[in-house]
């Protein structure tokens, strides 16, 4: 992947947070861009919009990598099924 397709602008930014989806560091890359307050592109599939507008509203956080590992072991742990991808259900139908 070309790292100038991630600091696009307008309807290109869809098409770069697709190449989020799916991505195995997503988590550690948002969390990056979070705790470091880095202003441009797309990180973790957040634009830089995105992103002010979670900053503004969880002003306390301290470590957003923290907060995004025990967030993502909540959502996938053993006790919990994992969440079924719209293409699942379609396939399932």
């Amino acid at each position: 992947m070309d790292p100038e397709e991630l600091f696009v602008e307008g309807a290109a930014q869809n098409r770069a947070k697709a190449l989020c989806n799916g991505c195995p560091v997503r988590t550690e890359c948002l969390a990056h861009a979070l705790d470091n307050r880095i202003e441009h592109g797309i990180w973790g599939g957040m634009t830089e919009r995105d992103r002010r507008s979670l900053l503004r509203r969880r002003s306390t956080v301290s470590s957003w990598r923290r907060l995004l590992e025990i967030a993502r072991t909540e959502h996938v742990s053993p006790d919990r099924p994992l969440p079924v991808q719209a293409t699942d259900r379609k396939r399932a139908a």
